[in-house]
């Protein structure tokens, strides 16, 4: 995991760009990356991968000792070149290196890592999305999301990959 900020630890808690509960990067930190990445998308291609939590009960929100356990549990099973960030309430970020095809393959083994992390009650789906450098960042990280979404709509365990074009 590469984590990159320039604020002492002192000051991360509070910023825009770490998440509060987790004190990994946020979505603002996630665009800019994306944003950094899609340049060279079409040389070295890179993946959106956003692992979406589910739960058997209906407690809500989710308890910050969860997240942190399950940030650590995805940041332990990444490659060195993989960057994790915070999407959303219960929403982790991974970009990968390689295309959205080849991103299926990691997608299911954080899913696995997810539902070993111990947090009773608590499994993941996927959804994924290739970078490209006609895309904006607001525009892969909509389509990530819609293949989440679609993958939640189904059930725990579930990657799908965005493989469709906006008209």
């Amino acid at each position: 995991m590469q984590l990159t900020a320039h604020l002492p630890a002192d000051q991360l808690a509070g910023s825009p760009a770490m998440d509060a509960v987790t004190l990994l990067p946020s979505r603002v930190t996630l665009l800019d990356r994306i944003a950094e990445r899609a340049g060279t998308s079409a040389e070295a291609p890179a993946s959106l991968v956003l692992i979406g939590l589910l739960r058997r009960d209906s407690i809500w929100p989710m308890p910050g000792s969860h997240l942190d356990r399950v940030g650590a549990a995805l940041s332990a099973d990444l490659r060195g070149t993989d960057w994790l960030a915070r999407s959303g309430p219960t929403e982790f970020a991974v970009l990968l290196d390689g295309a959205a095809h080849d991103a299926e393959t990691a997608a299911n083994r954080l899913v696995a890592t997810v539902a070993a992390a111990g947090v009773e009650g608590v499994t993941a789906c996927v959804g994924i999305a290739g970078l490209a450098p006609d895309a904006s960042p607001s525009e892969v990280h909509r389509r990530a999301t819609l293949c989440l979404t679609a993958a939640r709509s189904v059930g725990a365990g579930r990657v799908i990959r965005y493989s469709g074009g906006r008209r």
